[in-house]
């Protein structure tokens, strides 16, 4: 028995460690609850959450295209001084009918109805790699303004066009201030890739179409001076 007990405060002086308490983490093993000798682990942390993590994750493609399918809404304005009248120049933005004529890569134009002060027009325009067909109601505001909304077009959400008319140098009737704006997006993302094309090929160089148009039907414009022409905008 003295021998058993000997060897019995050993095993417990050995499981304690020298300072007389288990030291956890150093290694000496313990008493598990099933009475089974067990290596005692330090408390674990979770794992840091690397740098990157913290940040909000990266959108994908088809996140981007999940709030709104459109494109990004383009616009574009621009403002001349020409040597035409506003009943000149308003005569020939008004004839929808001969757009297919002049009007940038447009293929056809067709009046569909026409009542005082409104108009319905299907426009044709091509541009590679597509056609696009559409209507536009077009209200109209003699001599002095046009503004045209497309509807029920494949590729446009958006399609707006404004031209306004007033007049030019000081006492030169035959002159007016032309205000041309236009605004446009596309229906989806995939089509959206056609907007710098549209807009180079088309938008910029409407006004520069209509005003060769009205050369063609006027003849040559009255000149207009630079010096005059900004004098003439610091006055509007």
């Amino acid at each position: 028995m003295a021998g058993s007990s000997s060897r019995g405060a050993a095993l417990l002086r050995a499981l304690r460690g020298a300072g007389g308490r288990p030291r956890p983490g150093d290694g000496t093993r313990h008493l598990s609850s099933c009475g089974i000798l067990a290596t005692p682990q330090p408390p674990q942390r979770p794992p840091a959450a690397p740098a990157w993590g913290l940040q909000p994750p990266a959108r994908t493609f088809l996140n981007l295209a999940a709030p709104r399918l459109g494109g990004k809404r383009m616009e574009y304005g621009e403002a001349r001084v020409l040597g035409y009248s506003m009943e000149q120049m308003y005569s020939v933005v008004a004839n929808v009918e001969s757009y297919q004529h002049f009007v940038p890569w447009c293929q056809s134009s067709k009046i569909l109805s026409c009542r005082k002060g409104l108009m319905r027009a299907e426009l044709e325009v091509g541009f590679a790699p597509l056609v696009e067909r559409y209507v536009s109601e077009i209200s109209l505001t003699p001599q002095h303004q046009i503004r045209a909304v497309c509807n029920d077009s494949r590729i446009f959400s958006h399609l707006e066009t404004l031209w306004r008319f007033s007049p030019g140098l000081p006492g030169q009737p035959d002159t007016c201030t032309l205000d041309f704006y236009v605004s446009f997006e596309f229906k989806s993302i995939l089509h959206s890739h056609l907007a710098n094309l549209f807009f180079d090929e088309v938008v910029k160089q409407m006004v520069t179409a209509f005003e060769r148009w009205a050369e063609k039907m006027y003849g040559p414009q009255t000149d207009v001076h630079p010096q005059k022409c900004l004098q003439a905008a610091r006055c509007m």
